[in-house]
C-alpha cells in the first residue's frame, strides 16, 4: 500500500485497537495465478512478541486450500471513509478521499482440535457477551458443535508485515481541518461522521 509519511501509522497498540474495531476483513491469496478473496471476521492474538490473525472458512471455500502453496497472504482491514470536497478549503484545490486502512502480510496455517475450539469460543464471546441472551460456546450442545465444526477450516496467519494508513487531512492547515470536520458531520452519513470523529481524535493525540 502506498503511504505518504504523514499518513503512516506505526504504533502497534493503535493498530490493534483499529483491527478490534474493524475486524471484518478481506483476505487475498493467489490460486492458479489468479487472485481470490474472502470476507470474514478475524481476531488478532498476541503470543509473546508474535501476533496472529485467526479465523475460519467454510470447508467448501477454496481459499484455505492455497495456504500450503502461498508464502504470504494479504489481509485488509478497512475503516471509515468519506469524500472530501475542495470547496471546504480556504484556497482553491482539488477534492480527495479520507480513509483508514491496515494491510497485513503473513503466512497462514491450519488450526484444528482444541486450538480451533478455543478460537471459536473467543469469537462468540466477542460478539455475544453483551447481548441479552448471549449464545456462548459453553451453552451450545457438544453434538451440534461437533457437527458444525466439520464444515469449517480454522486457520491462523502469523503477522510478518504491517502497513497502516490514516489519511485524515493531516496536510491541511488548522482552519481547513476544522472546517472539514464540521462539513463531514453535516453530511448526515455514518461513514462521514466516523471520519470526522477519527480526525478529531487524530489531531488531539
Amino acid at each position: 500500500m502506498f503511504i505518504p509519511k504523514y499518513y503512516k501509522i506505526t504504533d502497534m497498540k493503535e493498530i490493534q485497537e483499529f483491527i478490534k474495531m474493524n475486524s471484518f476483513a478481506t483476505i487475498v491469496a493467489i490460486s492458479k495465478g489468479r487472485p481470490i478473496a474472502s470476507h470474514i471476521p478475524l481476531l488478532l492474538n498476541q503470543d509473546q512478541d508474535d501476533y496472529y490473525l485467526t479465523g475460519h472458512l467454510a470447508y467448501g471455500n477454496p481459499l484455505w486450500k492455497t495456504f500450503e502453496e502461498t508464502d504470504q497472504l494479504l489481509t485488509i482491514f478497512n475503516g471509515p471513509h468519506a469524500y472530501i470536497s475542495s470547496s471546504w478549503y480556504e484556497q482553491e484545490n482539488v477534492p480527495t478521499w479520507n480513509y483508514q486502512a491496515v494491510h497485513i502480510y503473513g503466512k497462514a496455517s491450519i488450526m484444528e482440535g482444541k486450538e480451533l475450539e478455543q478460537d471459536l469460543s473467543k469469537l462468540l464471546e466477542k460478539y455475544e457477551k453483551f447481548r441479552e441472551n448471549p449464545v456462548l460456546w459453553e451453552k451450545l450442545s457438544p453434538e451440534m458443535l461437533q457437527k458444525e465444526i466439520k464444515g469449517i477450516k480454522g486457520f491462523k496467519i502469523k503477522v510478518e508485515e504491517v502497513q497502516a494508513a490514516y489519511k485524515l487531512s493531516q496536510n491541511r492547515n488548522s482552519t481547513d481541518y476544522a472546517n472539514i470536520i464540521k462539513e463531514l458531520y453535516q453530511e448526515n452519513d455514518p461513514h462521514a461522521s466516523a471520519v470526522a470523529e477519527a480526525m478529531k481524535k487524530n489531531r488531539n493525540d
